[in-house]
């Protein structure tokens, strides 16, 4: 996207002088999700360096120089869908979807094999999160998807988030389906509110 700089942070620790990475990430700050800047800060890197998730780093230029604006991470993943009850996801659409995954018959459900945007988040330090928006991260992050996705194959991303109604319209704005919940695990019950997360889906028939 014109005007942004992607930069995996796996890079910046490899080739860069020690220390480098740390550097660049410090003075995240996200108040709006605590646990946002938290993968960032605690656990993006070790993630990145063992092929758990990689982390992408978006940066703008502003008062010329490159300023970090927010990041995204990515991972590989499976999920379900209920084929009896696919959430708001149409006939048709799952018609598709099912072209990318595999039917367990015995518990009715599609498993589907694709990326996962595990995390998403502008930097609000000094007010840089007024360099992009919601939209055009979250652009970047289905781009870079849609770039792996025309090498390994398929036509899907997928992600979660709490159930807030502005969360959710906002990834429906950007064509997201949503499609079940998934029950919070382990550590979320004590960094996320409720009791599970919503799961959101976006075909890509451009792919």
């Amino acid at each position: 996207m014109i005007g942004y700089t992607k930069v995996n942070l796996l890079d910046i620790s490899e080739m860069a002088e020690p220390g480098k990475a740390s550097e660049v990430i410090s003075d995240f700050c996200c108040p709006r999700n605590p646990d946002v800047e938290d993968f960032l800060k605690d656990k993006a890197l070790v993630f990145s360096r063992q092929r758990i998730a990689s982390t992408y780093l978006v940066f703008a230029s502003y008062k010329e120089r490159q300023t970090l604006v927010g990041y995204f991470a990515l991972a590989s993943k499976h999920f379900h869908i209920d084929s009896q009850k696919p959430g708001g996801i149409s006939k048709r659409l799952l018609k598709r979807i099912s072209k990318f995954a595999v039917r367990d018959r015995e518990l009715n459900k599609y498993i589907v094999s694709a990326p996962l945007i595990g995390q998403l988040g502008k930097n609000y330090a000094d007010g840089h999160d007024a360099l992009i928006t919601g939209d055009e991260l979250l652009k970047i992050a289905c781009d870079t998807v849609r770039e792996a996705l025309r090498i390994i194959g398929g036509k899907l991303v997928y992600l979660e988030c709490e159930d807030i109604p502005s969360l959710i319209r906002f990834y429906e704005e950007n064509g997201f389906y949503n499609f079940g919940r998934r029950a919070l695990e382990g550590d979320e019950k004590r960094s996320l509110k409720g009791d599970y997360l919503v799961q959101m889906l976006r075909y890509f028939g451009d792919a």
